[in-house]
This record gives C-alpha cells, structure tokens and sequence, in this order.
C-alpha cells in the first residue's frame, strides 16, 4: 500500500525551488509524507489541472503552492479543491514580490488561500504541519518540541547578551 501523501508542494518555475525546499526540509523534520512538483497555470494549464483534480483522490490534506509574478496557482488549486491550500508569494524582480502577495492574498470569496510572508516558505510548512496536527497527536508532539527549541534558543541568546553585552555579542 502507497503511503498516504499528506502535503502537495507546487512552485510554478523551478527558479522558486530554493525558496520551496524550505517546506520539504521542514516537513522532512517532521516525518510528514509530501511530494513536489514544478507546473505553470500559465504554460501548461491542462497539467496543471489534471495534477490539482488528482489531490482530492489522494486525498491530501494541505496544498502548499509557491508562485511568482501574477502567481495564479495558489488560486487554481483552492478553486479546484476544498483542502486547506497555503500560498506562497515568491519574490520577483519587477516588484519585489508585491504583486504575487495581492495576487495570492486577493481571492475571491468561496475560494480562500492562507498566505505567508513573501518567501515565507518555513511558515508555510509549519502551518501545514499545524493543520495536519488538528488530528495527528504524534504531529502535536514534535510542534510542541519545536516551538519549545524556539524558545530556548531566544533565551540562550538573551543569556549570552547578558554575559558579553551588545558590544562583544
């Protein structure tokens, strides 16, 4: 039997894989099942489709969809699927990214899309890994260890202010 695939991972170019890798890396450390892949609304629509119509048998729980530019995948999915979907506005050199964030954040009522930062692909992950974890206690547990690493190293690093002071940090 297949392993169930738990998070779609789609980037429109694979220009955006350096940002994307991030959420593969995170759901990597959490041991949740994913596969990824490159395809553009825009350059191979029918693909694009055919791939978004074929989550809701495999019945993934969060799609996370990276785009650039008039960054359209993000909504595609959502449109075609009910499981939460995450979009990632990826930075572009025309306008910074600004106009993948309206892009993705602009959706029309019915269809939502979570949107994070600009490059914001970590919070992706750890969102996804949120949502996942609604109804996974052993998922709960690694958040909950995560989260606790967060804070032990901001107060390691307080620690080591108080030590050295802000001229020898």
């Amino acid at each position: 039997m297949d392993k169930q695939l738990d998070v779609a991972i789609i980037m429109g170019s694979d220009s955006d894989l350096p940002i994307m890798s991030e959420v593969a890396k995170f759901l990597d450390d959490m041991k949740i099942c994913y596969e990824m892949k490159i395809l553009s609304v825009h350059r191979c629509p029918d693909e694009a489709i055919d791939y978004a119509k074929s989550l809701k048998e495999k019945n993934v729980k969060v799609i996370i969809a990276g785009a650039g530019g008039a960054a359209h995948l993000p909504g595609i999915f959502a449109a075609i699927n009910i499981c939460p979907v995450i979009g990632i506005p990826i930075h572009s050199k025309t306008l910074n990214g600004i106009d993948s964030l309206y892009s993705i954040v602009q959706m029309p009522t019915g269809i939502p899309v979570a949107t994070v930062a600009i490059n914001g692909a970590k919070n992706a992950a750890i969102l996804a890994t949120q949502i996942i974890g609604i109804a996974d206690e052993n998922i709960r547990n690694k958040l909950l260890d995560f989260k606790s690493n967060l804070k032990d190293g901001v107060i390691k690093k307080d620690s080591r202010l108080q030590d050295v002071g802000y001229k020898n940090y």
